[in-house]
């Protein structure tokens, strides 16, 4: 059976085919051929599966007949052995070097052909006796940047974004669930509880065959190779470098061992504490009693033996989830069928990749109610930002659409640069044209924490800012936040009224659940937001959903589950 794949598999095997031919010291424009390639079926709305289908891939911009039986192979079998032999082509070291931040292909080449360096080891040694000093395009200043990648790549190995290892989960799973001694399977662990950031993949799987299912799961084709297979447990490392831990259980051990292997392990901890001081025992294989096992269903039993209501995954952090629960007052947490439109979109106007129109229908066939279009403002001239005049036409534009629209709205609205003195970077006149302002730090991001907290604060006090963008300015696995005191600008937000963003893009997830409870306890509303720069973007709001679920949000709390007359109500729309 091949495994379907994606058009966001196919856009990022394009990306990595370019990078490797730079690794490779190909022609340039042989590499920029699969970069435009990756870009335009990005930016396309049809389904690559039809087009390939339907023999018309060849319409897309930039896709020749190399390019179109190399999609179509893709497509079809699920694999690529053109790019599957440009990566036995490259050691495989130089190709880990591109997780170094700062460290491009051409770089890499230059030290692979200058100084034979095809390990993350050996350039890290060659950092130590400055030997890339004397490169071209190296230098003192680049070196140690180098060295400094490679401590936070250090820092942050085995650790990977939820967003990119739930597909792979998921397909796992499945397929579990399709062995016919499998009675009932379930993700656990840190990925079902929905963090930004994972380990690994657990896996609780009830059978009464735990040996055929073992044999099943280390010959499923994503397994790259086998850590251990027992009785009980098998760890695999698949293709893509993480682990999964398959732990195999009895029907009757299967909730205790589902909540005991989601945790979290502080969690776990105040659970047996609880379970301890009501005459109870708890743990991997059922709840106990001074006469034995207590058969428990599901999970619902469990915490109703425990005189609590049910805790959702999420929220299983030891955060006050089991006190609220024993007081019955786990809220409605908010879910994706809640949302009923989406702040926070680009357009091809700056850096997004698609046109106003094609995300309206995307976002209607999402069945939202409205989209909120934000480019970036004139400041962000890295990004296109909009200049007055092409604001002016883009709100033209938006005008023609929602007139013919009677269901739907598109709302006019920018991210609009915080500049280092807390200004937006657009006069009054301009500000007062949008119906909504996101006012962003892109930038200058060594402030002291004092500095810039004033620096935002002022930004919040400005009567047009309607919300403040990813809040810290982090980048998972890569950026640390800047330094900011956020329990003060979420005090402050409560007091100009401002709605804080809980940028949804998987390697942002910024606000930080931590804070989300702190900012809706005092009044403060959250934006869930894409921040999507295609239509596939969109869609990114599911782990804005996840994440808001991790801190206790409500749709009430949640301006993105109010529907059109209310937006119209809470913006003083301009038209």
């Amino acid at each position: 059976m091949n495994r379907s794949v994606s058009k966001k598999e196919v856009v990022k095997i394009l990306e990595e085919i370019g990078t490797l031919l730079e690794l490779k010291g190909e022609n340039p424009f042989k590499s920029r051929a699969y970069y435009t390639a990756a870009h335009n079926i990005e930016s396309i709305d049809e389904d690559l599966q039809s087009l390939v289908d339907g023999g018309t891939l060849s319409t897309i911009k930039g896709i020749g007949k190399a390019l179109n039986q190399k999609i179509t192979e893709l497509i079809t079998t699920g694999h690529l052995a053109y790019y599957e032999e440009l990566k036995a082509s490259i050691p495989s070291g130089l190709i880990d070097m591109l997780r170094i931040q700062g460290l491009g292909p051409k770089k890499i080449g230059i030290l692979h052909e200058k100084l034979n360096i095809e390990t993350i080891g050996e350039l890290e040694y060659a950092c130590i006796e400055n030997r890339l000093v004397e490169l071209p395009g190296f230098g003192t200043k680049t070196q140690d940047k180098i060295l400094t990648g490679i401590e936070h790549l250090k820092t942050y190995s085995q650790r990977h974004l939820f967003a990119y290892v739930i597909d792979e989960a998921h397909y796992v799973l499945d397929r579990i669930k399709e062995h016919e001694q499998v009675i009932s399977a379930s993700l656990a662990g840190s990925i079902r509880r929905c963090n930004e950031i994972i380990k690994d993949i657990d896996i609780v799987v009830s059978t009464k065959s735990p040996a055929s299912v073992a044999d099943f799961l280390t010959t499923l084709p994503p397994v790259d190779s086998i850590i251990g297979k027992g009785d009980t447990k098998v760890s695999v490392t698949l293709e893509s470098g993480i682990n999964v831990d398959v732990r195999m259980v009895t029907a009757e051990q299967f909730p205790s061992a589902l909540h005991h292997f989601t945790g979290s392990k502080e969690h776990n901890i105040a659970m047996r504490a609880r379970a301890k001081a009501m005459g109870f025992k708890i743990n991997e294989y059922g709840l106990f009693d001074s006469s034995g096992i207590i058969l428990c269903n599901n999970e619902d039993e469990i915490f109703s033996a425990l005189g609590l209501a049910y805790i959702p995954p999420e929220l299983r952090e030891n955060l006050g989830e089991i006190e609220a629960a024993e007081k019955n007052e786990i809220p409605r947490l908010i879910k994706q069928s809640d949302i009923k439109g989406l702040f926070h979109v680009h357009t091809n106007a700056s850096d997004g990749s698609n046109s106003i129109e094609s995300l309206v229908r995307a976002a209607q066939e999402m069945g939202m109610d409205y989209i909120g279009i934000s480019d970036h403002s004139e400041t962000a001239f890295y990004a296109g930002g909009l200049s007055f005049d092409e604001v002016k036409k883009q709100h033209a534009l938006i005008d023609r659409i929602n007139k013919s629209e009677t269901k739907f709205r598109i709302l006019k609205g920018i991210e609009a640069e915080i500049l280092p003195d807390g200004t937006l970077d657009y006069d009054y006149h301009t500000l007062r044209s949008f119906d909504f302002v996101i006012a962003a730090v892109h930038s200058h991001f060594k402030m002291s924490e004092e500095q810039m907290t004033e620096r935002i604060m002022k930004a919040l006090d400005n009567p047009f800012t309607t919300m403040l963008a990813h809040p810290t300015g982090r980048l998972l696995l890569a950026r640390e936040p800047y330094a900011v005191n956020l329990s003060r600008i979420i005090d402050h937000a409560a007091q100009t009224g401002t709605i804080i963003e809980l940028n949804a893009n998987p390697h942002r997830l910024d606000l930080d659940w931590r804070f989300c409870n702190y900012a809706t306890k005092r009044g403060v509303k959250i934006a869930v937001n894409p921040d999507a720069h295609s239509i596939e973007g969109l869609r990114d709001i599911y782990f804005g959903i996840n994440i808001a679920r991790k801190g206790w949000v409500t749709p009430s709390d949640c301006i993105n589950c109010l529907n059109l007359g209310e937006i119209k109500k809470l913006f003083p729309l301009s038209s």
